[in-house]
C-alpha cells in the first residue's frame, strides 16, 4: 500500500471514529440519551451524507472499518454471552426466546410478501427484532449477501423503533399488573437491543433487570444456531441458482469463542478487574459504532422513502403483537 494509499486510509478509519464520537457526545443531550450512541452516530453518518455525499477519497479506510471493524465488535461482543446462566438458569426462557426469533422472523417475512415490501431490508430488521438489533442484523447481512446500505436502514430501523418502545415500557412500568421478574422477562423477550432491555428493564429493580437481560441473553445466544441455519438456507438457494456459496462466517466462531472464556475463562480460571471488562465492553461499543457510520455514509434518504417504509410499517406491527403475546406469557 502507498504512502498516499495508507494515508487515505487511516484518514477513513479515524473518520468513522470521528462521528462515532460526535455520536457519543449527541448522545449527552437530553432526549438523545434516551437513543444511545449507535443511533446517535447512524444519524450523522446518514445527515453527513446527504448535505456533503460519500467520502470517495476516505472510501478503503470508511469500508474497513464497515467490514473489519464490524466483524472484531461482533467478536468481542461475545463477552456480554454467559452461557451457563443460559443454559443452568434459563432452560424455559430459551424456549421462549426460540419462539419470539420464530414468531418475528416468520411474521414479517409473510407481511413483507403480502404487502410486497422490500425482502433484503425485512428479513434483516426481522432478525433484529427477534434476536439482538444492530448486533444480529451486521453478524447475518453477509450471510444474506445484503447490501451495505440496506443493511445501515435495518439499524436505523431497529434502533429507532427500540428506543420508543424501550421508552413506552418504562412509562407503562407503575400501571402494569406484573412483578418485577415478570416486567423483567417481558422486556427481555420482546425489546430489540441489549441497551433497550436494559434501559427497559431498570425501573424494575435488581432482579427485574437481571430478569430482562437473562431473557435478552438467551436470544443473544441463539443467534449462533440460526445463522448456521440461514448459512444452509443460502448455500441449498445459491446451489439451486449456481450462484456462489456463502464463505464461512468465522466470525461467528470468535464470538462463540469469546463466550466461552468469558463464561468459564474470564474469572474463574484468569482473574479480570471490572475495569478492563468495563474497557473492553466500552470498546466494543466504539468498534461498532464506528462500523454503522461506514454503513450510515451509504444511506440514501430517497432509498429510505422507497424501500424502507414499508418493512419500517411492518416491523412496527409484528413489534407490537409481540410486545401483547410476550406480556401473556411471562
Amino acid at each position: 500500500m502507498r504512502e498516499s494509499s495508507k494515508t487515505a486510509w487511516l484518514t477513513g478509519v479515524l473518520f468513522t471514529f470521528l462521528i462515532a464520537g460526535l455520536g457519543y457526545l449527541l448522545a449527552m443531550v437530553p432526549g438523545f440519551d434516551r437513543a444511545g450512541q449507535l443511533a446517535a452516530a447512524i444519524v450523522i453518518a446518514v445527515f453527513y451524507r446527504q448535505i456533503f455525499g460519500y467520502p470517495d477519497r476516505l472510501r478503503k479506510g470508511i469500508t474497513f472499518s464497515t467490514k473489519r471493524l464490524l466483524r472484531a465488535a461482533i467478536v468481542l461482543y461475545g463477552l456480554k454471552l454467559n452461557i451457563e446462566i443460559v443454559l443452568q438458569d434459563g432452560f424455559g426462557l430459551l424456549l421462549r426466546d426460540a419462539a419470539v426469533i420464530v414468531f418475528a422472523i416468520a411474521a414479517t417475512v409473510w407481511l413483507a410478501k403480502v404487502f410486497k415490501a422490500d425482502k433484503a431490508i425485512s428479513m434483516l430488521v426481522a432478525v433484529g427484532t427477534g434476536v439482538c438489533g444492530a448486533a444480529a442484523i451486521a453478524a447475518v447481512a453477509p450471510i444474506l449477501k445484503v447490501r451495505e446500505k440496506d443493511t445501515a436502514m435495518s439499524v436505523g430501523i431497529i434502533a429507532l423503533l427500540g428506543t420508543i418502545s424501550a421508552i413506552i415500557y418504562t412509562l407503562l412500568r407503575p400501571v402494569l399488573p406484573l412483578t418485577d421478574l415478570e416486567y423483567g422477562m417481558w422486556a427481555g423477550l420482546s425489546l430489540h437491543e441489549v441497551a433497550h432491555v436494559a434501559l427497559a428493564g431498570e425501573p424494575a429493580g435488581e432482579d427485574g433487570l437481571a430478569m430482562a437481560l437473562l431473557a435478552k441473553l438467551g436470544r443473544v445466544f441463539l443467534l449462533i444456531p440460526l445463522c448456521f441455519i440461514l448459512m444452509y438456507w443460502m448455500n441449498r438457494k445459491s446451489a439451486e441458482s449456481a450462484e456462489a456459496k456463502v464463505s464461512f462466517p468465522w466470525f461467528l466462531i470468535g464470538f462463540l469463542l469469546m463466550s466461552i472464556a468469558g463464561t468459564y475463562v474470564i474469572g474463574p480460571v484468569i482473574p479480570v478487574s471490572a475495569e478492563v471488562l468495563e474497557f473492553v465492553s466500552g470498546l466494543t461499543t466504539w468498534l461498532l459504532t464506528a462500523a454503522m457510520v461506514g454503513l450510515g455514509l451509504n444511506v440514501s434518504l430517497q432509498d429510505i422513502r422507497s424501500r424502507a417504509m414499508k418493512p419500517f410499517l411492518i416491523i412496527l406491527t409484528v413489534s407490537a403483537v409481540l410486545s401483547v403475546w410476550t406480556f401473556f406469557i411471562v
